[in-house]
């Protein structure tokens, strides 16, 4: 039963009682209750009245505070939506939420896994607790999160490429909580692949709390059923788990495998199927059934299943599987947790752990067309552009080639789009069938299906879903994708079929090979407790900042980019670390420089002792690090004005980030950026420049104020053009010191 019919049973109730004496029941969910609290929101509504763009735009490694709020209070609900064009961009996209002024956040995910959807894709999700709709591009959380000091809520960009969000936050403001409330915690983490020898672990932590959710997430690197596993919860230290499941989808609460599905309490919005490469995420909330602990809890599952031979036949139904998993693990609790570890950062969290989107637009010349005609359709669904192949019914195909740029394995996956006039599709690749079951029927009556067919109608025009085409071994050069029509659905206006592009990820070369299976470890590991800290020292992790400085002198080069993240969790805390972090933007290594550039923008304007550094990694080879380096500058604000001329010069990149954060760092300076009006003002004007990079520079001539008087001509030109117009409106307001019409 959906939550929406409950609540209209109970008020049907409630009418009822109250034709009866007892008062109490006149109201059972309390909506007529008067409220002892204030309703307020954080959005991302644009200030300036005039403006329709009511989005935030973050670049690469930008983070975004999406509400400062000040307590006693409880968060109650998050809505959001975004518009990108990167790879699982839901995955690169972290949200985290801080209590009480603390270092370490209490919230830590991806932003499509929070909200109920792994492997960064996007979701349908109808539950109790997450509600996802239009595709799943809008998000909705109704977990409550109570805080009695503050709660600052971010969202960091850790992709590379520029991604619009909208978001509310809407809160209640308290004169008190009682004592016995506890912090809301959700907590992200993942085993590529699912380690031998111990089960797969959600939370490990000590402190006293309930547990009230999973979401797990599964790429399948074997075929046939992987979830024969149980789910474990040990309890306060207990040698043997205190709950002890009887298989993955029972812990899911279905049978017999896992489909699509959503409910109140469990439900699995993504369930591809027992191909290799397939993907699946099921959620559980433990709403009706918390699991309470009162000094530590373990909680995970086992990751056994069927394995086969390589001739095809089943070789066992209870066998460890290294699939991909990942999950989020919800919990409330006393105080903020200082247990876990940092999770891994960016593309680190992609399904295979890395990314090239390959575009294919620009090979029309080279694509070839049966029963059809192949054209490049501009501007789709926020600005992305097609190849769109105009068929004629089943048997139509369409063959485009793409590159490998070197030998290996690859996973191959097509960012097909979805519309009401298209059809169902298989894909072949260098000719050969994709997505087949390698597994022998165990009779002839039972066969197993051939190739995945694709099915692409739908009511209205999506661009982003991610269709995984299997595991390959390409030589470099050129390879080719067909996509044959084989039907439609029958509400469908045609049979055509749309791909913006392909995506290839590197595979490890052990993907998908079982380890001979190691000595279970039971019971699991607690974690061990932390050093004790004076009092008043800062700590991320539970760790301070001294301890991740005497961690860098030996890291090796692997660890040492997030052992600088680290450091640049401590924000304006992290002084002393500084010149440290400055020198790491001179090493070889690329991870390093851009781990010290991200860290430097953390710290803002207490790291200015680094900005010469910062100035130089405006020109490194990286265009990461120098998105990160004009970021960082834009965090310093005036303490960066030495670099003005680096940052001029950055105003030339062939990035657009670089370009659009640039312009945003000179914006910061204020009046110290006088010297980089003229050139921002003759950019302004000049023909051929993207929207967003105008945008920028108008918004920096106006955060320059009376300062950037000799900008106005440019800036009254730009006023008349519908995209930049309004941005370059206020920037006028501005620098002339007028007032500037705003909601706040």
């Amino acid at each position: 039963m959906k939550p929406r019919f409950l609540v209209v049973l109970a008020l049907a109730a409630g009418a009822g009682c109250a034709q009866k004496a007892d008062n109490t029941a006149v109201d059972s969910l309390g909506i007529a209750r008067l409220k002892n609290y204030s309703a307020h929101r954080s959005a991302s509504t644009n200030r300036y009245v005039l403006s329709n763009d009511d989005s935030k735009h973050l670049l690469p490694g930008e983070t975004l505070v999406i509400a400062d709020l000040q307590g006693p209070g409880v968060v109650s609900h998050i809505w959001f939506t975004g518009a990108a064009n990167e790879f699982a961009w839901p995955r690169l996209f972290r949200l985290r939420a801080y209590y009480d002024g603390r270092k370490t956040p209490s919230v830590d995910a991806p932003l499509g896994d929070f909200f109920g959807v792994g492997n960064g894709y996007e979701a349908d999700l109808d539950s109790t607790m997450i509600r996802n709709t239009s595709l799943g591009r809008a998000r909705n959380s109704y977990w409550p999160m109570p805080f009695r000091k503050s709660c600052r809520i971010t969202v960091t960009n850790e992709g590379r490429r520029m991604k619009s969000l909208y978001f509310h936050v809407d809160w209640r403001k308290y004169d008190s909580l009682p004592d016995d409330v506890g912090y809301f915690h959700a907590y992200y983490r993942q085993e590529y692949p699912a380690q031998s020898g111990r089960n797969y672990e959600f939370l490990s932590i000590r402190g006293k709390g309930h547990y009230v959710g999973t979401v797990l997430s599964v790429l399948q690197t074997q075929i046939s059923w992987f979830g024969e596993g149980d789910d474990l919860f040990y309890v306060d230290g207990a040698s043997h788990p205190q709950i002890f499941g009887t298989g993955s989808e029972d812990y899911f609460n279905e049978a017999w495998g896992l489909r699509e599905s959503s409910g109140p309490f469990f439900g699995s919005p993504v369930a591809e199927g027992e191909r290799i490469g397939s993907r699946l995420t099921g959620y559980r909330w433990h709403v009706p059934d918390p699991v309470p602990f009162t000094t530590s809890l373990w909680a995970g599952i086992e990751h056994r299943g069927w394995t086969y031979n390589p001739d095809g036949t089943a070789r066992t139904a209870f066998e460890e599987r290294p699939d991909y998993f990942s999950s989020v693990a919800f919990w409330y609790q006393e105080g903020v947790n200082e247990d876990l570890p940092e999770p891994p950062y960016g593309e680190a969290r992609l399904p295979v752990g890395n990314a090239v989107q390959v575009g294919i637009q620009g090979s029309i010349k080279d694509v070839t067309a049966e029963k059809g005609k192949a054209v490049v359709q501009k501007n789709v669904d926020w600005g992305k552009d097609l190849l769109l192949l105009q068929a004629q019914g089943v048997g139509a195909r369409m063959t485009f080639p793409f590159e490998v740029p070197e030998s290996g394995r690859y996973e191959l996956v097509a960012e097909i789009t979805r519309a009401p006039d298209y059809g169902n599709y298989v894909a072949l690749v260098d000719g050969q069938p994709t997505n087949l079951d390698l597994r022998k029927p165990e009779s002839s009556e039972q066969p197993f299906p051939g190739p995945l067919v694709y099915h692409l109608y739908e009511s209205e025009v999506y661009v982003g879903g991610s269709q995984p085409l299997g595991f390959f071994r390409f030589d470099k050069g050129r390879h080719t994708v067909t996509l044959a029509c084989v039907g439609k659905d029958e509400r469908s206006a045609g049979y055509n079929v749309g791909i913006y592009d392909v995506v290839l990820e590197t595979l490890p070369p052990t993907i998908g090979q079982s380890e001979p299976e190691k000595e279970l470890q039971l019971p699991p590991a607690l974690p061990k407790p932390r050093p004790a800290v004076p009092s008043g020292t800062a700590v991320f992790r539970g760790v301070p900042l001294s301890a991740y400085l005497d961690k860098l002198k030996t890291a090796p080069e692997a660890d040492r980019p997030d052992v600088i993240r680290a450091l640049g969790a401590f924000g304006e805390d992290a002084g002393p670390a500084v010149s440290k972090i400055a020198e790491a933007l001179g090493e070889s290594s690329p991870d390093v420089r851009v781990a010290a550039a991200w860290a430097l923008s953390q710290i803002g304007r207490a790291g200015a002792v680094a900005g010469p550094s910062l100035g130089r990694a405006l020109a490194d080879q990286s265009p990461q690090v120098r998105v990160l380096a004009a970021l960082a500058l834009k965090a310093m604000g005036a303490s960066g004005a030495p670099v003005v001329p680096d940052l001029v010069r950055a105003l030339h990149d062939p990035v657009d980030d670089v370009r659009i954060l640039a312009a945003g760092a000179l914006g910061a300076m204020g009046a110290a950026a006088g010297a980089a009006v003229q050139p921002m003002a003759d950019l302004l004007v000049a023909p051929g420049e993207r929207r967003n990079v105008l945008v920028s520079i108008a918004t920096a001539l106006g955060d320059i104020g009376p300062a950037a008087k000799s900008a106005l001509p440019a800036l009254q030109q730009a006023a008349t053009a519908r995209s930049v117009g309004p941005a370059a409106q206020e920037a006028i307001l501005r620098i002339q010191g007028k007032p500037v019409p705003t909601w706040f």
